[in-house]
């Protein structure tokens, strides 16, 4: 008898140590149970085990009364330190192996977080829903299975070690032209092109010899079309004509815009502005500098056709009304591809097409 005791002792211990299973327990009582009996008592047991964990600790019911935080911060004399309970990304980046990494910009601690945005422009609609899809299918190569693509020539030609100072001397360019383009990726679903900024630049020459009224002008239009803070240049060259002094005088205005703010001014550009210029072409098909920018001027008379001149255009002197140069930033790799862009955006090209 005193044998089946610690049996029967150790028999109830086992299911305590076993953690708690999600299965049904019903099971366990039916194997070899003849009445009811022995599963109501496995039920309370398991019961008993759910309910008293031993990694719980019973809590005073005055103490979790009692407990009021806002009431202690209430109470708080002095401000916790910024440390305590806000969180601050780090100022500078100091590589991928410091312990202390910036939060990514969509977090709301980090430092370039910008909340929204909360409606799309129209021309970001338009380019989500109908032209990058559009690009997508126009752009798109099959290669059926099995497909190896012919092996390409190297970019830059070596030595011939005709030569002893051949010797040790860097790649040579391609023959025929001294620009080596960038190479152009096949176009898929993750590198659609998109238009990333878009650069408003003035250049006033009569603004040169301390006529700055003539700046200042330039900078209230290009501020008022683009709706973002212009920065001043001054000139880098000499020119006796205009009487330009290098870094004497402020002669040039920029606007940088990105984002909301960037297809709201092309949506502006390319369905009031352009349409009511008379005989325009459109833009030169020569235009771009190989890497996917687009540039294209507009006049003084032209500039005055956005409507926050138009509106007022008595607080504007006519004739210091400034034109521009407009350039289109794209994500593209090549002129091609950023032409199909702005062509499908609403922006026409003319003449011989250089790819």
């Amino acid at each position: 008898m005193a044998a089946r005791e610690p049996s029967r002792y150790l028999a109830r211990a086992v299911p305590r140590v076993l953690p708690p299973s999600s299965r049904p327990h019903a099971f366990l009582g039916r194997r070899n149970a003849s009445d009811k009996a022995p599963e109501r008592r496995l039920s309370s047991e398991l019961n008993e085990l759910e309910s008293e964990s031993s990694l719980a600790t019973r809590v005073d019911e005055k103490m979790a009364k009692s407990f009021d935080p806002a009431a202690r911060a209430k109470a708080r004399k002095t401000q916790l330190p910024r440390g305590r309970y806000q969180f601050r990304s780090p100022k500078y980046y100091r590589g991928p192996l410091h312990p202390n990494q910036p939060p990514p910009p969509s977090d709301p601690s980090s430092r370039l977080y910008v909340p929204g945005p909360f409606s799309l422009p129209r021309a970001k609609q338009t380019y989500d829903s109908t032209i990058a899809s559009d690009i997508l299918t126009l752009c798109y190569v099959h290669n059926p299975p099995g497909f190896k693509p012919p092996p390409k020539a190297p970019r830059l030609r070596e030595w011939d070690d005709s030569s002893p100072y051949h010797k040790n001397r860097p790649l040579r360019g391609p023959r025929g032209g001294d620009v080596l383009r960038l190479l152009r990726k096949p176009i898929a679903f993750n590198n659609i092109p998109e238009i990333k900024r878009i650069t408003i630049h003035s250049y006033v020459k009569d603004a040169a010899g301390g006529n700055s009224s003539w700046l200042h002008v330039a900078g209230m239009a290009v501020q008022a079309i683009s709706n973002v803070r212009v920065e001043t240049f001054r000139s880098k060259a000499s020119v006796s004509g205009w009487g330009l002094v290098p870094g004497r005088d402020a002669v040039a205005v920029k606007a940088e815009l990105q984002g909301e703010t960037m297809y709201h001014f092309l949506s502006k550009l390319v369905d009031v502005v352009l349409p009511r210029i008379k005989d325009w072409p459109g833009v030169k098909g020569s235009s771009g500098d190989s890497s996917g920018n687009i540039t294209f001027g507009l006049d003084p008379e032209y500039v005055a056709l956005f409507p926050e001149i138009e509106v007022n255009y008595d607080m504007y002197p006519p004739k210091m009304i400034p034109g521009c140069h407009i350039t289109l930033h794209t994500s593209a790799t090549a002129d091609k591809d950023a032409r199909l862009l702005l062509s499908a955006t609403g922006i026409p090209f003319y003449g011989k097409i250089v790819h």
